[in-house]
Parts: structure tokens; C-alpha cells; sequence
């Protein structure tokens, strides 16, 4: 299949991604909706979460991206493959994803990750980055004690950033103030390879889910 070619960088703040998703039916999605979900937010081509559906079958995957020929590829290649755990949705997860949320099995979702987001430098691009106060706050109401939230990326201003938001919502707790030596996931990102491959940082955390008091 022919690699899709999309433009890098999407302002999630534009217009025509104002839309509210349709969420499809996901006993029809997943073989079984009773495996815990991994939630990948910005899976770009997808190629991290086909290789974890893989590895750890005994989980389901959901991707969003806002790139929508993304999705397609993605989706064509996991029905290519014939993998019932995994499925990927065009979706603006600043707008889409408290919806999401309430539409998934309670408790279905144990882990969701933030990989190496869109850095938006300038400070007036700030408020197109991925991590918002909102979407801290729709994960805390949705996830159920326990459940995880990785975050990684190479610029260390936007992952201390996306650390900062997480920590403000006193129902997530981060297990160690130190980055994370190690990516605690057994497959890594396209661009993880990529940084480490130029022998340069990745900045990682995690944080847990608490109960609520």
C-alpha cells in the first residue's frame, strides 16, 4: 500500500474540525469489549498501536487522529491484517473526546498515551496543543482507579507542560518525579526510534489514576 501524504502539522482549532464525532458501535468494533482498552490520542499512522495489538493481543487499541487519510490507511492496513482488537477513528480529541468516553464501557478504558504530540512552539500556538485542562478532566471523570497515562516526547518544554496539567488534576498521580528511564511500553513510536537513533532525549512519565475519596 502507498504511504498517504498529509500535511504535518493540523490546527486542531480551525473550523472544519468543530464537528463532533459519530461513535460507531463498539460491540460491532472490538471481537470482545470486555478486554481492557488502550487509548492511544494522536496515533498519526497508526504503525505503534498495529504493533501492539500484536504483542499484546489480550488488549483492545483505539487510535484518534485528526489526519483523516490516516485513519483510512490504518484502518485498512488492520483489517488487512485481520486484527479484531484494534480500530482507529478521525477524530479532534480536544473536542471529541469527553463524548468518546461516555460512549465506550464503563471502566473499558485502563490506559491511555500521549506520544510526542504536536509541539506548537510559538506561545500563541499554545492553545492548539493536544493537553488541555479539558482533556485532563474528561480522562480523571471516565478512567477507573488504576488506569494509566503515558506521555512522552523529545521537547522537554512540551512534555513538562503536559506533566504540569496531569499533576493540577489531583486524581492523577505521577509515580515518580524523575522521567522514566525507560519507555514502560513493550513497542516504541516511529519517532521515538527516530530521536533515539540521533542519540538524543526522550522525556517520559507516568501517571496513575487514583481512587476517589
Amino acid at each position: 500500500m502507498a504511504r498517504v501524504r498529509v500535511r504535518q502539522h493540523v490546527n486542531p482549532l480551525s473550523q472544519k474540525f468543530q464537528v463532533v464525532t459519530t461513535w460507531p458501535d463498539w460491540q460491532q468494533v472490538y471481537a470482545d469489549c470486555d478486554r481492557p482498552l488502550h487509548l492511544d490520542i494522536g496515533c498519526a499512522r497508526g504503525r505503534f498501536l498495529l504493533a501492539m495489538a500484536t504483542v499484546q493481543p489480550e488488549w483492545n487499541y483505539l487510535g484518534l487522529e485528526i489526519r483523516e487519510p490516516l485513519v483510512d490507511e490504518a484502518n485498512a492496513i488492520a483489517r488487512e491484517r485481520e486484527l479484531t482488537n484494534l480500530y482507529y477513528h478521525f477524530s479532534n480529541a480536544n473536542l471529541d473526546l469527553e463524548p468518546l468516553l461516555r460512549s465506550l464501557p464503563s471502566g473499558m478504558v485502563q490506559r491511555v498515551s500521549i506520544q510526542f504530540p504536536d509541539p506548537w512552539f510559538k506561545k500563541r500556538h499554545q492553545k492548539r496543543r493536544v493537553v488541555q485542562p479539558e482533556l485532563v478532566q474528561a480522562l480523571a471523570n471516565a478512567l477507573p482507579a488504576g488506569a494509566e497515562v503515558f506521555l512522552q516526547s523529545d521537547v522537554l518544554d512540551v512534555q513538562e507542560a503536559m506533566c504540569e496539567q496531569f499533576a493540577a488534576e489531583p486524581r492523577f498521580q505521577r509515580t515518580t518525579t524523575e522521567w522514566l528511564p525507560e519507555n514502560p511500553l513493550p513497542v516504541p513510536t516511529e519517532r521515538e526510534v527516530a530521536v533515539q537513533n540521533k542519540q538524543l532525549p526522550v522525556y517520559r512519565a507516568l501517571f496513575i489514576r487514583q481512587l476517589d475519596h
